[in-house]
């Protein structure tokens, strides 16, 4: 697939995302093929139920894409073991993505997890457990 499509491609799995869980979860199944676990993105809907996604900026090269993009939400589930706060929440994600077959490969992120840990009124920040 060319550039141009792999874009299109991402513009129309955001606007499923935007759509509500269900929605993103089908599109989610839909439209990843990787071997990364997806589990932490899916709980995010659970976390902030109406969590929303702008695409500020996309490029593509080849086989991949690049986006950066805002999300936004409030928080009403369990996050990484945080109560609810019913908060309202805003970071910025960066993700390059590998297209093949019409579907994302390949997948690396980042955001700000700290000032999203702080948006939810954290003072102390919770480190992952170590696995044994």
């Amino acid at each position: 697939m060319s550039a141009k499509e792999n874009k299109e491609l991402m513009r129309r799995l955001v606007e499923e995302f935007n759509k509500g869980k269900a929605a993103a979860m089908a599109a989610i199944d839909r439209s990843i093929d990787t071997r990364g676990d997806l589990k932490d993105f899916k709980q995010m809907y659970d976390a902030f139920p109406d969590m929303h996604v702008t695409i500020d900026d996309m490029v593509a090269e080849g086989d991949k894409v690049a986006a950066r993009t805002t999300w936004t939400g409030t928080h009403k589930g369990e996050f990484m073991g945080i109560p609810p706060t019913n908060k309202k929440m805003t970071f910025s994600l960066i993700v390059i993505d590998r297209f093949a077959g019409g579907k994302i490969v390949e997948d690396h992120g980042q955001y700000d997890a700290l000032g999203l840990m702080r948006q939810l009124g954290l003072t102390h920040i919770p480190t992952p457990k170590k696995e044994k």
